[in-house]
C-alpha cells in the first residue's frame, strides 16, 4: 500500500448529504418511461416509475460553470481525494416499495467507506455511498449503494 487514504481522509466517513425531499407526478414517470424505451404499459402510463427513475430525480440542477470536466455535478458530499480518475466500482440497488405518482421522496446520501488496495496500475482508492430513500410514511423505498474507484 502508498498510504493515500489518510486519517484525515477516513474522518470523512459516515458524512451526510444535506436530506432531498423530490415530488414524483405522473408526467414525470411518464417522460422517464420514454426516454429510457420502457415498453411496459403501467410505466408508459405513470402508474408506477420503472427501475432507475430515482436516480436523475435527485440530480442537481446547476449551471454549466458548476459541472466538472466530463460534464457531472461535482460532488458536495465527497472529500477531495489524492486520486481523481473515477471508474464505476458496482451499483447494487434494493427496491423496497413501488414508487407511485404523489409520492414525496426524501434521499440521504452518507459515506460509508473508503479504502485502498493496489491494481496492476498502481494504487487505488475506493469509496462507497450508500444513499436511502424513505417516503413521508418513513418507509424505506430505495436503498442503493455504490462503489466508485479511483486512481
Amino acid at each position: 500500500m502508498t498510504g493515500l487514504v489518510s486519517e484525515e481522509l477516513l474522518a470523512n466517513v459516515g458524512r451526510q448529504s444535506t436530506p432531498r425531499r423530490e415530488i414524483v407526478t405522473r408526467r414525470d414517470i411518464r417522460k422517464y418511461a420514454v426516454a429510457t424505451g420502457s415498453r411496459q404499459r403501467k410505466y408508459l402510463d405513470g402508474d408506477v416509475a420503472p427501475p432507475m427513475f430515482h436516480v436523475p430525480l435527485f440530480w442537481d440542477v446547476v449551471e454549466l460553470d458548476q459541472l466538472a470536466p466530463d460534464g457531472v455535478s461535482i460532488d458536495t458530499l465527497l472529500p477531495r481525494f489524492p486520486l481523481e480518475r473515477a471508474m464505476a466500482g458496482g451499483l447494487d440497488i434494493e427496491y423496497l416499495k413501488p414508487i407511485v405518482p404523489g409520492d414525496w421522496l426524501t434521499a440521504v446520501r452518507t459515506l460509508t467507506a473508503i479504502y485502498e488496495k493496489s491494481g496492476r496500475s498502481g494504487p487505488l482508492i475506493f469509496y462507497e455511498v450508500l444513499m436511502e430513500i424513505r417516503n413521508d410514511a418513513d418507509e424505506l423505498v430505495i436503498r442503493e449503494k455504490t462503489t466508485r474507484i479511483l486512481r
